[in-house]
């Protein structure tokens, strides 16, 4: 299987780049496409992980002589960007092993954990507070929220082992799920593919600024999180309504932790610091992944985390690799003049359309596009770049049309259990089935878009975002 799914890129990857150039396009374009068409395919397929598909993708074009070794086919390795993301996965590091993490999620269990209602709050303020800290989904998912999930559900014999599932867990996994999608969206720090979005922004010209992500995604991602427990208890209500016990559990667990240690005192210092810094980072001229690489240095020089801790996370190394090769890869792709090319010829698509219409229409066609991607990145590698360029091009607003795009390439993720890791992680518990998964996400899909376009709109208006 893993052979066919390798195959099948590589043949498409093959007839794209034998077929005739097109008119207008110089040889390089169409063939760093080719290229670049088939790795995302290999990341959507999954033969071998995404870096080893990108890794492919970068000796293509090495062998091809698309790229140049020396000059060109390394540059996305000198993005800031991915070496923001890299460092911040070591901070997070700090704040999962400090137990800080589960500290904070423990607190709100025993606070509004109460009812299975309140249960699904705990879970989601929970996830929203810690996103800005930890910018995996997959790590916040798998590593912190979903252990504490399960923990509750074993404790009130909701097991799908046993058929229960239906008694609390499977509005407990959604809650967790879905809130992480929220979250992602909201924090330029929420998401991997985040600085992705943002590294891209900038071959249009529009430098995305932590604060200035945050100013536009906090009032409908609050919204957004705060109407989603409650939704889901009606999409999917939870025969158990009550769980006076989940309290006294989370309680029982702080205090098996104890008095807050030394290394979650640290850990708040420095997260503190470090959020202080790309909030202000404007005024106090510095840029994110300098602060980063400070946050990463306290942790370290106090003792939170290891060097043995940064060389054993794996998922950053991981990210550092394919995030740098799809960087240079849409780099060169605008350089060569690729995207300005297919902006060209789509734009006579929406010929008769206003800037603003257009701005709509393509943010809705980016987001079901959602359906036919099996991860975030590859989304958003594949289409952020050709979308924002297209919106530009007719005239919607350039810094609205990079933001809702990064916001949409995080939101999008709730209609199906493969559009995000996270989504893989949850389902991967079969608390919830396939048919429930996609129904219920469709709905809350469609809360979402239209809390982000409604209501966000009022307040990106409000913001002076629509000039």
């Amino acid at each position: 299987m893993t052979r066919i799914k390798l195959i099948f890129p590589f043949v498409v990857g093959c007839v794209l780049y034998s077929l005739p150039i097109p008119q207008g396009l110089q040889p390089k374009a169409w063939h760093l496409f080719s290229i670049f068409a088939a790795t995302i395919l290999g990341i959507v397929l999954r033969p071998y992980p995404m870096g080893i598909m990108a890794i492919f993708g970068l000796v293509a074009t090495l062998l091809t002589g698309t790229l140049d070794m020396c000059t060109e086919a390394l540059v996305g390795f000198q993005t800031p960007t991915i070496w923001l993301v890299a460092n911040v996965f070591f901070l997070a590091r700090g704040f999962i092993k400090s137990h800080l993490g589960s500290r904070v999620a423990y607190h709100f269990i025993r606070q509004f954990g109460h009812s299975s209602l309140g249960l699904g709050y705990a879970l989601s303020f929970s996830e929203f507070f810690m996103a800005p800290f930890i910018p995996s989904s997959t790590a916040r998912s798998g590593g912190l929220m979903l252990p504490i999930v399960q923990s509750i559900c074993h404790a009130f014999h909701s097991k799908p082992e046993l058929n229960t599932q239906g008694k609390l867990g499977s509005y407990l996994i959604q809650c967790a799920f879905h809130s992480n999608i929220i979250s992602s969206a909201t924090f330029l720090t929420g998401m991997v593919s985040n600085p992705l979005c943002q590294s891209l922004a900038k071959t249009e010209g529009i430098a995305l600024t932590w604060m200035m992500w945050f100013s536009a995604a906090i009032v409908p991602g609050i919204m957004s999180i705060l109407g989603l427990p409650f939704l889901l208890f009606k999409l999917s209500p939870p025969e158990m309504k009550k769980s006076e016990e989940a309290p006294l559990w989370a309680t029982e667990k702080l205090r098996e932790l104890g008095p807050l240690s030394l290394a979650e005192k640290k850990m708040m210092a420095i997260f503190s610091i470090t959020l202080g810094l790309w909030i202000f980072a404007e005024q106090l001229h510095i840029n994110a992944t300098t602060t980063a690489m400070l946050g990463f240095s306290m942790a370290i020089i106090s003792g939170v985390i290891t060097l043995e801790d940064a060389l054993a996370e794996k998922d950053a190394w991981h990210t550092v690799l394919w995030l740098g090769i799809l960087i240079g890869m849409s780099k060169y792709l605008q350089i060569f003049g690729f995207v300005g090319y297919l902006t060209q010829h789509l734009s006579h698509f929406l010929a008769g359309f206003s800037g603003m219409q257009a701005f709509y229409l393509l943010t809705l066609s980016y987001f079901f596009l959602g359906y036919i991607f099996a991860g975030n990145s590859a989304h958003v590698s594949a289409l952020y770049v050709a979308f924002l360029s297209l919106m530009i091009s007719m005239g919607a607003p350039p810094v609205l049309s990079a933001l809702v795009l990064a916001f949409m390439s995080s939101l999008y993720s709730s209609l199906t259990h493969y559009g995000s890791t996270a989504g893989g992680v949850y389902f991967s518990t079969n608390f919830v089935n396939v048919r429930t998964w996609w129904a219920v996400g469709f709905v809350v899909a469609m809360v979402n878009l239209s809390i982000w376009l409604g209501f966000g709109s009022i307040w990106w208006r409000y913001l002076g975002l629509f000039h």
